[in-house]
C-alpha cells in the first residue's frame, strides 16, 4: 500500500468515438411540426356543426422544445451512469488528482496509478462511495469528491401515428413524455391515450397523455434508455364536444367513458351551459341503411343520470346555453337615473319600482351641471384663485341671457308625467302588450288605476319631452327680456302667458321705453328665415351658371373671347356678392305691425327661446342704399320719406320707384303697400325708421344681377329676416 503523498497528473479521457458522437449530438435539431390535415371524424363533425374542431391537447405540441428535458438540471439520485457520461473527480490526501473522465463504451474510466474503474450501472447517489472504495484499494488516507458532468446522449425511435416519426437523439435525462413532444405528438389519426414504450421487444409502460394534459399525472412516464422505441398506435373511439363550452374539441375515449369524464377534461360543466337539456347525436351501427337513416339524436339532461351516460364512437355532444331570461326581473328604462333590471316581488307596483323623483334624474343632468365650472378660460384664471370661484362664467357676455335660457331649459330632461308605458309579454299568444299609464298619478298620487301591479318580465319605459312632444302649456318656456323694462332678465313663462302679461308680471316698462320699436325674435322663425336665405343663395348660384352657359352658346367668332372675359369678370363680382350674402345671418325677428300713432303690444303667446328687446326712444331716422349721404338724420315730428330722400340725395344709379321704408317695428312700407291713391313720399316716418333706395338693374354688374335675381328688395328684409345693416354688407 503506497503511504506517501503522490501527485497524479490529470490525463484526458480515453478517446471514444461513441461518447464523442453522443456529446456532439445529445439533442436532435428542432423540427417544425407539420400542419396535419383534418381527420375523417373532424370533417364529419364539421359537416354537421359547421365548425372544424381541434383535437383535445393538440395545441400543446406546437412548441416541442417547451417540453424538452433540461440537460443542465441536476441529475436525480437514481440516475444510472452509462457510456458517454462525464464524471468530475477530485482526490486529495495521500494522493492528489483533479480532472474530468468520460465513461467509455464499456462503462469504465481510467485513473493513473489506479487503473480502470467500472462505473457503468452505478447510480449518482453511489458515485462517490464507489470511487472512494476503488481508490482506497491502492492509496490510504484519501478523500474523494465526485459529481456528474456532461450527460451522455442517446438515440430513441418514434414510430406509428406520430406527427414526425423518426430517430431522435435526446439527452439521458429525457423521459417518454419528452420524446413524444419532440416528435410533435400524435398525428390527427394517432392515439393520445395508448402510447407505448418498448424496450427489448417488451412493453415497459403505456402512457395516457390525457392524464398528463388534464391532470398533470406523470405516473406512467418512464426514463428512456438508448434504443428505446416509442409506439403511437391509431386513435381509438372519438366523440365531439360543441356548444356552450370553452373546450369544444374532439376527444378520444377509453373503455366505458361517460359524459362526465369528457366534461371533466375541460374543467367540468360550465355554469353557462343548460343542465336541463343537451343534445346527443349518435351513429346507430345496427340500422339497415337501406331502410332508415344511420344517425339519430337524443335529448339528454345533465343530471346524475345524464352525466353517467356512456359514450360511443362517433357521438356529437352539444351543450345548450342557458336561457337569457330572468325569472324575477322588472326592467326600468328611458329617462331614468339608472336603466337597470330590478328584482320583482309579489304585489309589486309601479310606485315600488320608482320610489322617489330622484330616480328619474338622468346622469346627464349632473354632467351638464359639472361642466358649468369648465367654461372658465383657464389661461386667464390660472394662478388667480378664480378657477373654481367663478362658477358658470360665460365667455361671451353679448348672448349671456340667451345662453342662460338655453342652458336652463336643456339642463334636465323634462319628464312626461302624463304618459309612461308598460310592456308585457302575453304568455298565451306571445305578443307584446303596451299598457299606458299616468306616471304622475302612479308615483306622486299612487292612484290604483295607474299604479299598476307588475309581473315578472315587465318593461317600464319613462319618456321625456324629447321623446314625445308635449302640449305647449306643459313645456318649460324660457324667455329673455331686456332693454327698457323694470326687471330685465330670463323668465319662465306661465302656461298660455302672452307678451303683455309677462311684461306686466316683471314690473312693466320704463318711462324711456319705445314700444313701437320693440324687437321680438323667435327661434323657430329664425330657422325658417335662415332656410329661406339659403334657398335664395342656391337659386342665385344656379341662375349664374345657367346665364353664363346661355351667353356662350349664343356667341360665335371673335365675340366669344370678349364675352368670355366679360363673363369671367361678372362671374367674379357676382360670386363675391354671393359670398357676402352667405355671411348674413337671419335674426328671427317677427314684425309686430304696431300702430304708429298708439303702439300697443299684441297679445302674442310666448314660446321657448323668445327674446324681447324694448329700446329707448331713438332721435334719428336713417337712409341707406343708393344715396349720396348714407347716414342718419335727426328725427322731427312730421318728418316724411321725401324729407329724408332730399337730405340723403339720390345718385344716378338710384331706383327711386323701388324705394321702401324699413320700420322700427320690423315691418316694410313701400309704394305697393301704400295703396293706389296714397303718396309714398308723403308718408310720415317714426323714430328709428330707415329709408332704403335700391340701385337700378339695367347695368349688368354682378351686384345688380344679384338684386335682379331676388326680384324684390323688400323680400330680403321681410322674408329673410335681415336688418338695414345688411345693406352695407351687400354693397361692400
Amino acid at each position: 500500500m503506497v503511504q506517501s503523498s503522490t501527485q497524479i497528473p490529470p490525463i484526458p479521457s480515453r478517446p471514444d468515438f461513441g461518447a464523442q458522437d453522443a456529446q456532439r449530438n445529445n439533442l436532435s435539431p428542432l423540427r417544425v411540426p407539420k400542419v396535419q390535415p383534418p381527420s375523417q371524424f373532424q370533417k364529419f363533425v364539421q359537416e354537421g356543426t359547421g365548425k372544424l374542431l381541434p383535437l383535445f391537447g393538440a395545441s400543446l405540441f406546437e412548441n416541442p422544445m417547451a417540453y424538452a428535458a433540461d440537460a443542465a438540471a441536476p441529475a436525480p439520485d437514481e440516475y444510472v451512469l452509462g457510456p458517454g457520461d462525464e464524471v468530475r473527480i477530485q482526490i486529495w490526501g495521500s494522493v492528489d488528482f483533479a480532472g474530468n473522465q468520460t465513461l467509455d463504451r464499456n462503462g469504465q474510466i481510467n485513473l493513473p496509478k489506479i487503473g480502470a474503474i467500472s462505473l457503468g450501472g452505478v447510480q449518482v447517489k453511489d458515485l462517490e462511495s464507489v470511487l472512494k472504495k476503488q481508490v482506497g484499494t491502492v492509496f490510504s488516507n484519501v478523500n474523494v469528491n465526485a459529481a456528474l458532468g456532461k450527460l451522455r446522449g442517446m438515440t430513441v425511435y418514434v414510430v406509428g401515428q406520430a406527427n414526425q416519426p423518426g430517430t431522435y437523439n435526446l439527452n439521458s435525462l429525457s423521459t417518454l413524455v419528452n420524446a413524444v413532444f419532440a416528435s410533435g405528438g400524435p398525428s390527427a389519426n394517432g392515439s393520445m391515450r395508448q402510447i407505448e414504450l418498448k424496450r427489448g421487444g417488451k412493453t415497459v409502460t403505456t402512457l395516457d397523455l390525457y392524464e398528463f394534459i388534464a391532470k398533470g399525472d406523470k405516473s406512467k412516464d418512464a426514463s428512456l434508455l438508448p434504443g428505446d422505441v416509442i409506439m403511437i398506435p391509431p386513435a381509438g373511439p372519438r366523440i365531439a364536444l360543441v356548444g356552450a363550452t370553452d373546450h369544444g374539441a374532439i376527444y378520444e375515449l377509453t373503455s366505458g367513458a361517460k359524459v362526465k369524464d369528457v366534461l371533466a377534461m375541460g374543467g367540468g360543466l360550465s355554469a353557462l351551459a343548460s343542465q336541463q337539456k343537451a343534445l346527443l347525436e349518435r351513429i346507430n351501427a345496427q340500422t339497415n341503411q337501406t331502410s332508415s337513416a344511420p344517425r339519430e339524436i337524443q335529448n339528454l339532461m345533465l343530471n346524475q343520470h345524464g352525466l353517467n351516460q356512456a359514450l360511443q364512437d362517433g357521438d356529437v355532444l352539444t351543450l345548450l346555453p342557458i336561457s337569457p331570461a330572468f325569472a324575477n326581473a322588472i326592467t326600468l328604462q328611458g329617462t331614468v337615473a339608472q336603466p337597470l333590471r330590478h328584482p320583482w316581488v309579489p304585489n309589486m307596483r309601479v310606485s315600488d319600482l320608482i320610489t322617489d323623483q330622484e330616480s328619474l334624474i338622468t346622469p346627464d343632468y349632473y354632467k351638464r351641471k359639472n361642466k358649468l365650472v369648465q367654461n372658465i378660460d383657464s389661461k386667464d384664471a390660472k394662478g388667480t384663485g378664480l378657477e373654481t370661484l367663478e362658477v358658470g362664467k360665460l365667455k361671451d357676455t353679448k348672448d349671456a341671457g340667451k345662453e342662460v335660457a338655453q342652458r336652463i331649459n336643456s339642463m334636465v330632461d323634462q319628464i312626461n308625467w302624463d304618459y309612461a308605458v308598460l310592456e308585457r309579454l302575453n304568455a298565451k299568444d306571445l305578443r307584446v302588450e303596451l299598457i299606458p299609464f299616468n306616471l304622475g298619478k302612479a308615483v306622486l298620487q299612487k292612484e290604483p288605476a295607474h299604479n299598476l301591479e307588475l309581473q315578472p318580465g315587465d318593461v317600464v319605459t319613462i319618456l321625456s319631452s324629447t321623446d314625445v312632444q308635449l302640449p305647449s302649456e306643459r313645456k318649460t318656456r324660457m324667455v329673455k327680456i331686456e332693454g327698457e323694462v323694470a326687471a330685465p332678465g330670463v323668465y319662465q313663462t306661465l302656461p298660455g302667458e302672452t307678451l303683455p302679461q309677462l311684461l306686466q308680471r316683471v314690473g312693466g316698462l320704463t318711462l324711456q321705453a319705445y314700444v313701437y320699436g320693440t324687437e321680438f325674435t323667435r327661434e323657430s322663425v329664425r330657422k325658417q328665415q335662415q332656410e329661406n336665405l339659403d334657398q335664395v343663395i342656391r337659386r342665385l348660384e344656379a341662375q349664374g351658371v345657367s346665364a353664363s352657359a346661355t351667353l356662350l352658346a349664343n356667341l360665335t367668332g371673335d365675340r366669344i373671347t370678349q364675352a368670355a372675359s366679360l363673363q369671367q369678370q361678372q362671374q367674379q363680382q357676382m360670386q363675391a356678392q354671393i359670398t357676402r350674402l352667405k355671411a348674413l345671418k337671419s335674426k328671427g325677428r317677427v314684425s309686430l305691425e304696431l300702430n304708429a300713432d298708439q303702439a300697443t303690444l299684441p297679445s302674442l303667446p310666448l314660446e321657448d327661446g323668445d327674446t324681447i328687446l324694448v329700446p329707448t326712444l331713438p332721435a334719428f331716422v336713417a337712409a341707406a342704399g343708393s344715396v349720396n349721404n348714407d347716414n342718419v338724420f335727426i328725427y322731427r315730428q312730421g318728418k316724411t320719406v321725401a324729407d329724408v330722400l332730399a337730405a340723403a340725395g339720390l345718385n344716378e344709379d338710384s331706383e327711386s320707384s323701388e324705394a321702401f321704408v324699413l320700420r322700427a317695428d320690423g315691418s316694410i312700407f313701400s309704394r305697393k303697400t301704400a295703396g293706389l291713391f296714397s303718396r309714398f313720399e308723403s308718408a310720415k316716418l317714426m323714430p328709428g325708421d330707415t329709408v332704403v333706395v335700391p340701385s337700378k338693374v339695367d347695368r349688368e354688374s354682378g351686384y345688380n344681377i344679384l338684386m335682379r335675381g331676388l326680384k324684390d328688395w323688400t323680400q330680403i328684409f321681410s322674408n329673410l329676416g335681415i336688418g338695414a345693416a345688411a345693406i352695407k354688407t351687400l354693397k361692400n
